[in-house]
């Protein structure tokens, strides 16, 4: 089972540019979340200061009892077992197969014999449809079985904490689609906690259990993925709709003139909040709520139309 994380007023600077200010959450044990964010708000900053590959300045971030903020570097790196992480790019070893890729953090981290990583590595390659390709070089696979080998390393050491940068970076529609019911597929398996940071509005809306929105420094909106997709809160809205009309601009925020000129504009209705993907073999997952249940306990009318099977993309 995957554990929390707790984040406390986090802020990270870089000099005088402040990245985001006084971020406060909380990513439940098990369940799959999504942070979005228009390009440059910090979202993988986010990640790399959640594992500690940044210091913030201000904040915690508690797991398992250790402030990842302030402990030591023994703490930080026992902590850091809990972590797989997928890198943007899957940050492959060049000169390496995947074989040797997907058995590096074994070798580096534990004191298994060569046929316990020969079990482990090849279990896991088995898990992402990778069994065939382990002795090719990353420069010879395509990017989408780039990102499948970075997945298999990450899940090497059984984390209990697994988190996406981009997975779909460079992905065409339909591995993306893939993809995501990997994702899925493997949280019902090991019940991770997950964190995937997405431009991907569809991954957005039928993947995970909670959606954050990070915009103009801070975090505009954090919780189960029906509120937001039900939300009129104007930043949200836009984002998840896809929209032009809102406060989100080419620059991020637009000026008071743009937004003026919108004023009085009629939005359309919200779409449809189609089904959460679920697993291939059709079991709910153990965190998975009941479609609607959200709406249904906030006295919230969806959208018409909402949680209808043909509102699932499949595969």
């Amino acid at each position: 089972m995957g554990v929390e994380i707790n984040v406390e007023g986090l802020t990270k600077s870089f000099g005088k540019q402040v990245v985001f200010a006084d971020v406060s959450l909380t990513i439940p044990a098990g369940e799959i979340c999504v942070m979005l964010g228009p390009s440059g708000t910090g979202k993988s900053v986010f990640l790399k200061t959640l594992i500690g590959l940044l210091k913030p300045d201000r904040g915690h971030v508690h797991i398992e009892g250790v402030d990842i903020a302030t402990c030591t570097e023994r703490d930080l790196y026992a902590v850091r077992k809990l972590f797989g992480v997928l890198f943007q790019d899957g940050a492959m070893f060049g000169s390496m197969h995947l074989y040797d890729n997907v058995a590096f953090p074994l070798r580096e981290h534990t004191k298994k014999s060569e046929g316990e990583i020969r079990q482990i590595v090849m279990e896991k390659m088995e898990l992402v449809g990778l069994v065939g390709a382990e002795y090719k070089l990353p420069g010879e696979i395509s990017g989408g079985m780039r990102k499948r080998a970075g997945l298999a390393r990450a899940l090497v050491l059984d984390p209990e904490i697994v988190l996406f940068d981009e997975p779909d970076s460079g992905l065409d529609p339909v591995r993306t689609a893939f993809l995501n019911q990997l994702i899925v597929d493997l949280n019902a398996q090991i019940e991770a906690t997950m964190l995937i940071v997405t431009h991907d509005i569809n991954t957005a809306r039928t993947v995970p259990d909670n959606i954050g929105l990070l915009y103009h420094k801070h975090l505009a909106m954090f919780g189960p993925r029906e509120m937001l997709l039900s939300s009129e809160e104007p930043v949200v809205r836009q984002f998840l709709n896809a929209q032009r009309v809102g406060p989100i601009g080419m620059s991020e925020e637009k000026d008071a003139d743009e937004l003026a000129a919108e004023e009085g504009q009629e939005l359309p209705p919200l779409p449809p909040i189609p089904l959460q993907l679920e697993p291939s073999d059709g079991n709910p997952r153990p965190t998975q709520r009941e479609p609607g249940a959200w709406c249904r306990e906030h006295g919230i009318e969806p959208p018409r139309g909402s949680f209808e099977p043909d509102m699932v993309m499949a595969p």
